[in-house]
């Protein structure tokens, strides 16, 4: 294996690490440092989707006692049942649309534009939304992940198909949907980790399976790689995002989306940068 390519697939692993979790969209900036990489062709595509299971299994390690626990009681214990159900029912829209537009997205939005685009728009959203809560008299609704309902799962769910257009963030249209629909910041943050583990291991299974033709055994340590940086790096992200969220607001992300974004969109019409091949 080149060692270019094993250098391009570990800055895609972290890159992918540091930003699934938080609100800044980990797809559109895979999209920007492919683009500017030159690992964007199909099999970098199915790479970029296959490295999520590393940020998965950060996930498990950081909620594994919580996770354990819920397997554990699934047969006997209605608390542990009703969170299994809220995460599948939320899981299930962007599953169905994914299947359904998944293919037209991906051929007419993943590109550098149309991701600074979303990253401008969104951050612009992320302000609305704290101001909102900011504002509000009385406290949130939900303080804790177990006391939402299957219908706040539902709409957290609908929200999440928001991230089917790069540069979205899927983190972040759960955590600010949540939000929104009267989660606390630490609530929404826990469900977004907790929903992306049947979200993102689905939509990496689909990909491999769909693109398994281009795949060669040759691409075992590019894949490799790229799994273990972008392991290592969630699991740090999310340690520190769950320090920073008790004490912080999502105000910080909102305006690096924006000057991000407007970066992005006046290098791209400069020329100064070329972002798509």
């Amino acid at each position: 294996m080149d060692f270019v390519v094993l250098a391009k697939a570990a800055v895609m692993g972290i890159v992918e690490g540091l930003t699934e979790f938080l609100p800044i969209s980990s797809t559109g900036h895979l999209i920007l440092a492919g683009a500017l990489l030159g690992f964007d062709d199909a099999k970098g595509k199915v790479f970029d989707i296959a490295i999520q299971s590393g940020a998965i299994l950060a996930v498990v390690i950081v909620y594994w006692q919580k996770l354990r626990d819920t397997l554990l009681a699934l047969p006997t214990q209605r608390q542990a049942q009703r969170f299994a159900l809220h995460v599948l029912v939320a899981f299930m829209p962007a599953a169905i649309l994914g299947l359904l537009f998944g293919k037209a997205i991906k051929q007419h939005l993943f590109t550098p534009v149309v991701v600074a685009s979303t990253f401008i728009v969104g951050g612009f959203i992320i302000l609305w939304a704290e101001r909102r809560q900011r504002l509000a008299t009385a406290p949130p609704r939900i303080d804790e992940v177990d006391a939402m309902t299957a219908l706040d799962a539902f709409k957290v769910g609908l929200a999440q198909c928001l991230a089917m257009i790069p540069g979205t963030s899927r983190s972040g249209a759960t955590i600010i949907g949540g939000m929104l629909l009267g989660l606390s910041r630490k609530a929404a943050t826990e469900f977004s980790f907790y929903l992306a583990i049947p979200t993102l291991v689905g939509a990496g299974a689909y990909s491999l399976y769909k693109e398994r033709d281009l795949l060669e055994l040759s691409d075992l340590p590019m894949f490799g790689v790229g799994l273990m940086l972008s392991f290592a790096s969630a699991w740090l992200c999310i340690r520190w995002l769950l320090r920073y969220i008790a004490t912080h607001s999502f105000a910080g992300f909102a305006w690096y989306r924006i000057g991000f974004g407007v970066v992005v969109l006046a290098t791209a019409w400069s020329g100064d940068v070329r972002w798509s091949p």
